[in-house]
């Protein structure tokens, strides 16, 4: 049997364990969600969220975006064995976006928080060129690609 069809094969199962671990995780995160949800809607202040409460819910709302973008990543990997390099970025970018709505300038100094957001901003510019150059060629990765 020939090295390299072992190797897949053993990264289809790594592959495989990846997404169903990921899809439990995926299934607290919502919980979670809709514990933040309730408890922020129907404890705290009945029916109106407070800056705070709804700076939680968005973290955990982009957190599960950001799970169910990586769920995709993994499934396309699988069906076409390619890696879809706009999906990792967009990604990314999600990330930055979720650091951003989570940063409080509370915990920090002035001089500090404008140098995160000096760092943030930089982050974001490259992963948008980087997005935009990447759906312009339309690049993916994978077996018998050339990145065309």
């Amino acid at each position: 049997m020939d090295i390299t069809l072992i190797i897949e094969k053993i990264e289809k199962v790594i592959y495989a364990a990846l997404m169903f671990m990921l899809i439990f995780v995926l299934l607290a995160a919502i919980v979670d969600l809709a514990y933040l949800l309730y408890q922020g809607l129907f404890t705290i202040t009945p029916y109106l969220l407070e800056a705070h409460e709804l700076i939680a819910v968005l973290g955990a709302f982009l957190l599960v975006l950001i799970g169910v973008e990586l769920l995709d990543t993994i499934k396309a990997y699988f069906r076409e064995n390619t890696i879809h390099v706009e999906i990792v970025v967009l990604l990314a970018i999600i990330a930055v976006a979720r650091k951003v709505i989570l940063l409080d300038p509370g915990t920090m100094s002035g001089f500090d928080y404008g140098i995160e957001l000096i760092g943030i901003g930089i982050i974001v510019v490259g992963l948008s060129a980087g997005y935009y150059l990447i759906k312009k060629a339309g690049l993916v990765i994978g077996p018998g690609k050339n990145g065309n």
